[in-house]
């Protein structure tokens, strides 16, 4: 049976350290004109409400910046996609930066709160940052904080205000488990984050590793590693590929990424698991993108192929 595909458009990027990821969904559709594609015109889209009036002063929060916006944010998400998930769609998610991903698992949660969820955390970063230990506050880099319920004070180096901590307790789900959740691509982190994916057995299967197992055999892997998960989410940061083979065109990019065809070869099969029920794609910025609007041009052919291999399903 076809699988009811929801595409859902977050144009969040207050969880950023740089501006622009919020005009990533649309240069995927400026991709997908250019390309003569008629994918956004045949599918429903979702467009939540746009959260960017925090932007537009200065952030009483030094250590979780915008985080008052934050909970907005991830309000909006946890609901859209737990409602999608209910009424039996596949949520497909595009969204600006990476924050707000906490809300998706969050919704997930919210929709099978009875069910285990892995999460397949496609990335440049482990994005495991708390307030307690961020060294630049910027959120995109702790929704999975946020999803494991994580505080790490054990590496504590700020002095977090109280109002912060009382919203960053609202945002924390704890929606999923550390041995489900797995890291490919990983490649930049701080000592905080190494702590924790140390102290937690966080697999990591970083870029050699991908190379020297092969796709085939990491999704092997995958899959025995998710099979006691009744759901998987996937979450695939574009900085997880290699900016020489695509662009700089996101917040961060990190070099000695994943090709293009090594990340759409990987996404294309782990969507295939018969437990995998919400994907999303962040980071595509084209303020940042030197060639022309080159990383959305890439991740939309990898998004037009998985959406297909999901309706296929």
């Amino acid at each position: 049976m076809q699988r009811n595909v929801q595409i859902i458009f977050n144009l969040s990027e207050i969880g950023a350290g740089t501006r622009g990821a919020s005009l990533g969904p649309q240069a995927l559709a400026v991709a997908a004109r250019k390309k003569e594609s008629t994918f956004f015109g045949e599918h429903r889209i979702s467009v939540l409400p746009i959260i960017s009036q925090t932007l537009d002063r200065p952030t009483p929060y030094p250590f979780a910046k915008r985080i008052d916006g934050m909970l907005e944010v991830y309000q909006a998400v946890e609901e859209e996609v737990s409602n999608s998930l209910i009424s039996g769609k596949f949520p497909f998610i595009v969204a600006g930066d990476h924050c707000s991903a906490g809300g998706s698992i969050a919704g997930i949660k919210k929709a099978f709160p009875d069910k285990r969820l892995g999460v397949l955390w496609v990335d440049a970063h482990a994005d495991l940052h708390t307030p307690y230990t961020t060294p630049s506050g910027n959120m995109h880099g702790m929704p999975l904080a946020t999803a494991l319920g994580l505080d790490n004070k054990e590496c504590q180096r700020n002095e977090v205000d109280e109002n912060t901590v009382k919203m960053w307790n609202h945002l924390k789900s704890g929606a999923i488990q550390a041995e489900d959740l797995v890291f490919v691509a990983v490649r930049d982190t701080e000592e905080e984050e190494d702590a924790l994916i140390s102290r937690h057995y966080i697999r990591n299967y970083k870029v050699d590793e991908v190379r020297e197992l092969g796709v085939v055999g990491l999704v092997d892997k995958l899959r025995n590693h998710f099979a006691n998960c009744d759901m998987l989410y996937i979450s695939f940061d574009v900085d997880s590929m290699d900016p020489e083979l695509t662009s700089h065109g996101t917040g961060t990019p990190v070099p000695h990424g994943l090709s293009p065809e090594e990340a759409k070869e990987l996404l294309n099969a782990c969507i295939q698991f018969p437990n995998t029920i919400a994907f999303e794609v962040v980071e595509v910025n084209p303020c940042l993108d030197e060639k022309q609007n080159k990383m959305a041009e890439v991740t939309f052919d990898i998004i037009e192929e998985l959406v297909a291999t999901i309706e296929k399903i």
